[in-house]
């Protein structure tokens, strides 16, 4: 009776096997989303992000050095052109100034005595009272009090344009976009001390991929704000970069601005987008049909006459975020797994169903 029932057992877990054995693999072959291949139409549609920046930024800076007495500007300040920015102590300046003007008087003075010497000369010569060497003396000692009256005044002058170096002022209308002084702080001449970002023109800033600057440039890229969309501009790109940035590998590209509406900010974050359509229709699957035969890309084709799947090598001319672009390989008309594609063997019978039926 024992061995009976134990025999029983059996015979019932492999009843049960076989149960689910034909659960999993139906007599038609597994089921698989599938779709099949068509030529259409491509538009390729980047979006990055970047920000806004300055078409023209300057690096200001003090053109004599010396220890800074005032501050008046921050950053974020918007300044008119001739606005003072900071001072330096002009006490130095001051005494070189004073100093240059007493050698002026000074020359103007030796110059006088020097002209009526040698105008008293020329009369005397004139008249036979007076030698020729003296003559001759008192004409260099006039051409020399002229050097020294003009290097006097060159010197004042200089002078002069230090002590007005000791104030600086914006070049331009903009904003301080960045302050590196403070009062107390002692400065060299050419030290930068502020970053200024000129009004006027704008640039949109990314950070793009190599392999996206590949083809042919776009005519326009459409530009909007992050923080609300609704803002929107166009540019065209003004600048590449000739540099690949070692550490991200990316490529800075700046986009000129068309319009800068006023929300768009300096530092303001936006999204740049370029849509570009393909000159011909293309083959597009989604990423779920990609395999891999030897290394190489692939894809799962079914004979329409057995619903047998083999694997075919294509060659990808694009991938994108959700698909690929199948250069060659495959024709229109050819049916192509997606889901289910991980489990199949070549030669294999399947249930080709649309795409998304294959869970049902």
């Amino acid at each position: 009776m024992r061995l009976r029932a134990a025999a029983a057992g059996a015979f019932a877990v492999l009843a049960i096997g076989h149960v689910a054995m034909a659960a999993e693999d139906p007599p038609h072959g597994k089921r698989v989303d599938t779709v099949t291949v068509t030529l259409q139409p491509y538009v390729d549609e980047t979006t990055l992000t970047g920000e806004i920046a300055a078409r023209n930024e300057a690096a200001l800076s003090f053109k004599v050095g010396g220890r800074v007495s005032d501050v008046y500007v921050d950053v974020g300040d918007h300044l008119a052109k001739g606005d003072v920015l900071a001072r330096i102590d002009p006490t130095e300046q001051e005494a070189d100034v004073a100093s240059a003007k007493a050698a002026v008087t000074s020359a103007q003075a030796q110059l006088k005595n020097s002209s009526s010497t040698f105008e008293r000369q020329k009369k005397l010569l004139a008249s036979g009272f007076t030698t020729r060497s003296d003559y001759d003396a008192a004409e260099k000692a006039l051409k020399t009090a002229k050097s020294m009256l003009d290097s006097a005044r060159a010197q004042l002058t200089t002078a002069n344009s230090n002590l007005a170096d000791t104030v600086l002022k914006a070049e331009a209308d903009g904003i301080v976009t960045e302050r590196n002084v403070d009062p107390g702080q002692v400065v060299g001449a050419a030290q930068s001390v502020f970053n200024f970002a000129n009004d006027g023109d704008r640039d949109a800033i990314f950070e793009i991929q190599e392999q996206l600057l590949t083809g042919p440039a776009p005519s326009s890229v459409s530009v909007s704000l992050l923080s609300n969309p609704a803002v929107t501009t166009t540019g065209r790109i003004r600048e590449v970069s000739p540099l690949i940035n070692p550490q991200t590998g990316t490529v800075k590209v700046k986009i000129g601005l068309d319009r800068v509406p006023p929300e768009m900010q300096l530092g303001s974050a936006v999204a740049g987008s370029v849509s570009r359509t393909l000159p011909e229709d293309v083959i597009v699957l989604p990423w779920l049909a990609l395999a891999a035969d030897n290394g190489r890309p692939a894809v799962w084709v079914v004979d329409p006459a057995d619903n047998t799947v083999a694997l075919r090598p294509i060659r990808i001319e694009r991938y994108d975020s959700s698909r690929i672009l199948v250069a060659e390989g495959l024709k229109p008309g050819d049916r192509v797994v997606t889901t289910g594609s991980q489990m199949l063997r070549p030669g294999e019978t399947v249930q080709p169903v649309g795409e998304g039926e294959a869970d049902k």
